[in-house]
């Protein structure tokens, strides 16, 4: 009881603590919002350097920016377009967040105020081409850098100072290439994904878009949220997103770019990931093993004729005597005579040669059984298996039996009926 009832109040504690933590943050941000008390605002700015970490957002890269747990970062597409992005930027305003607004090129132009207004409340500009194509991916590369020479050309030509617009920039539609980043990067401009969208851009209900917004981030726990702020239901959606982010204890980041006056925050690598290792995690992978490891940087030299106790001069080849005796053995022997392979006159084999004398081989192999077997059914059946196994399978039953019966009654004198082959 008494551990439990510790264990009880340590967490009441931390929790109390925790609320205060979260309260004066709170009171904190409403301060530099005035006239809005209960503003969310804007817990920190995250400088960064485009060169260090060219890519991010885990939608489609490894890296995204080096957020702390229950952080976001609002970034808004497509703009601007008067009718709601205005309203977006006093919904910001209200809340005192600052967010990343990537500009079309042909928006800007039909409303360069608009770009000017994004500047005037300190939000962070980057762009979004020039037409915002959805081929990128795929157009050829010359075309690709028009698209984005455009949407910088009239974005910063909106500006009272050019040197406002960030040098982040947004695919059009995700549509990425290795072509075109590699391109954005030798320029020293930021490749931006994002972390989670809202799917604002579909035929979808603003109750819709707040949903997938934090159902998402809720998944992740923190990162780059999607909007566009050209969408109605985006306007509609925006305060009760911003009200809930507020209930759950998430803070707004601002992203800019870092400068010469202003240097990039100090982080480290794994910081860039979105869900990086713990101390306490045990290693996913184990190092790979080399196939060899040297010990030793020093050589040794190679070694000489004079330690192998050898001449150093040519010396050819000699095979012993032996060898070569063994070689020519092939050839000495004598060659077998023509009798090795004489076959005798009226042998079994000379008869099994033609026909004709195959029959006399089946009479000498029945007369030499004719005694042992004697007459009668037992001798009669075994001259039928005798005549079958010399001559095959008769053409008719009535022929074999012929044969067999004339061949029963002669007598055994083989040898003066035998004829020699031709």
């Amino acid at each position: 009881m008494i551990g439990s009832s510790v264990v009880f109040r340590t967490r009441s504690w931390t929790v109390l603590l925790l609320g205060l933590l979260t309260t004066a943050s709170t009171a904190a941000f409403a301060a530099e919002c005035p006239g809005h008390p209960d503003a969310l605002g804007t817990s920190r700015t995250l400088v960064v350097d485009p060169r260090e970490h060219p890519r991010i957002g885990t939608m489609q890269y490894r890296e995204t920016l080096p957020l702390k747990d229950h952080e976001v970062v609002l970034t808004f597409d497509d703009g601007p377009l008067p009718k709601y992005s205005n309203q977006v930027l006093q919904i910001l305003a209200a809340e005192c967040i600052k967010a990343t607004f990537f500009e079309i090129g042909e928006q800007a132009k039909a409303n360069p105020e608009g770009v000017r207004k994004l500047v005037a409340a300190g939000h962070t500009v980057g762009t979004h081409s020039m037409t915002h194509p959805l081929t990128m991916d795929r157009m050829p590369l010359d075309k690709a850098e028009a698209q984005i020479n455009g949407g910088i050309e009239w974005a910063s030509a909106a500006m009272t100072d050019p040197s406002k617009l960030a040098p982040f920039f947004r695919i059009p539609g995700l549509m990425r290439a290795d072509g075109v980043e590699n391109l954005l990067i030798s320029r020293g401009i930021q490749v931006w994904s994002a972390d989670f969208p809202a799917d604002d851009w579909r035929h979808i209900s603003p109750d819709r878009v707040y949903q997938l917004a934090i159902q998402r981030l809720e998944a992740k726990g923190k990162g780059i949220l999607l909007l566009h702020d050209i969408q109605p239901r985006t306007v509609a959606a925006l305060p009760k997103i911003i009200r809930d982010l507020k209930a759950r204890g998430y803070r707004i980041v601002h992203v800019v770019p870092a400068t010469a006056d202003q240097p990039a925050t100090p982080t480290t690598p794994v910081e860039w990931l979105l869900h990086p290792p713990t101390e306490t995690s045990p290693i996913a992978r184990w190092p790979a093993v080399p196939n060899f490891v040297f010990t030793q940087t020093a050589t040794l030299p190679a070694p000489s004729l004079a330690d192998l106790n050898t001449q150093t001069a040519h010396q050819p080849l000699m095979l012993p005597s032996k060898t070569m005796a063994q070689a020519d053995i092939a050839s000495t022997l004598a060659a077998p005579g023509r009798d090795l392979f004489a076959i005798p006159e009226g042998s079994v084999e000379v008869l099994l040669s033609t026909t004709l004398s195959r029959r006399a081989a089946t009479r000498l192999a029945m007369a030499a059984e004719a005694p042992r077997a004697g007459k009668g059914k037992v001798g009669k059946t075994q001259a039928q298996r005798t005549v079958r196994a010399g001559h095959g399978a008769p053409k008719h039953a009535a022929q074999a039996r012929t044969r067999a019966k004339s061949t029963a009654s002669r007598p055994t004198r083989v040898a003066t009926s035998v004829k020699k082959p031709a």
